[in-house]
């Protein structure tokens, strides 16, 4: 019986024509599925979780994301990712890898203790942000000011002595400060690389047209060597957040020094695509499938 597999995500595009397409040709077949459309049934019979569109539980759940909302909300969408692997579901990022890497204080924290090079940060609720701002600034460095749960760059304002920190309501109260990382060059580069199962698998050079070096923000993809250092920084930080694949930034300083950056779990391989000869998706859902099972475990409801 061939292996069903549920692709989580709200907007298939590119990238869930091509997780289709290598499915299928692994002799599987999928279907989208919204986290949305998914909940608890619990009422005495089956194991109490309905996936929109099976019967019975997937073999298999590759995660291209996870819808925004309420904290109620997006608890629940995570909790039905916790739910499938606790029934026995390879989930490809799982729950707690979301979680881990969405929170940008969290990441920041797991790099640091394991020893991964990242830049200074500083994660503040209700803490006076005056001293630090005064700390760093007297030192010549910069600050950037991000969205704790933001992504695509979006969100991101970069300021100097003299600046005036934006309204904390206006980043959910939270305030996350990175020191800024100037690489010695007016355009701002960094580099993505890409792991798959513990393994760098390729990189591309990003080129930004400002100091913001996301595709999104419209950087350019470059061909680059992944490099013995990018590539170790790079496993290191996908093993340090326990992620079956992730997209790693990392950029080098003026010294040459490397710092990672930010580690994505539901990482766009869009653009990494164009500039490598690999075929990612295939690579992807190879290892993805490995993990799965090749009969649905129980049913659902």
């Amino acid at each position: 019986m061939s292996r069903r597999i549920a692709i989580f995500t709200d907007d298939p595009g590119w990238h869930g024509a091509r997780l289709q397409e290598a499915i299928e040709a692994h002799g599987c077949s999928s279907e989208f599925v919204s986290l949305q459309q998914c909940g608890f049934e619990i009422n005495g019979e089956g194991r109490g979780l309905r996936i929109a569109g099976f019967d019975t539980l997937p073999d298999g759940a590759f995660v291209r994301g996870v819808p925004g909302g309420s904290l109620e909300q997006v608890v629940h969408y995570l909790d039905i990712l916790h739910a499938l692997k606790h029934l026995g579901v390879c989930v490809y990022n799982d729950a707690r890898a979301i979680e881990r890497s969405v929170d940008k204080g969290m990441t920041s924290f797991l790099l640091h203790d394991a020893g991964i090079p990242t830049p200074p940060t500083w994660v503040l609720g209700e803490q006076d942000p005056t001293q630090i701002l005064m700390q760093e600034f007297s030192a010549g460095h910069e600050l950037v000011v991000k969205p704790l749960f933001g992504s695509q760059g979006n969100g991101l304002l970069r300021i100097a002595d003299g600046d005036s920190l934006p309204a904390q309501a206006l980043y959910n109260g939270i305030y996350y400060l990175q020191r800024f990382i100037s690489t010695g060059s007016e355009d701002a580069h960094d580099w993505r690389v890409f792991v798959i199962n513990g393994r760098a698998v390729a990189t591309m050079l990003r080129r930004g047209r400002g100091w913001i070096s996301n595709v999104a923000q419209g950087a350019r993809c470059h061909p680059a060597v992944l490099e013995k250092e990018l590539r170790e920084l790079a496993e290191a930080a996908a093993d340090v957040l326990e992620m079956n694949y992730a997209g790693v930034d990392i950029l080098r300083d003026d010294r040459g020094r490397p710092y990672v950056i930010e580690v994505n779990s539901i990482p766009a391989w869009r653009g990494l695509q164009r500039v490598t000869h690999l075929d990612l998706t295939w690579m992807l859902v190879d290892d993805f499938l490995s993990c799965t099972h090749f009969t649905p475990l129980t049913e659902v409801i």
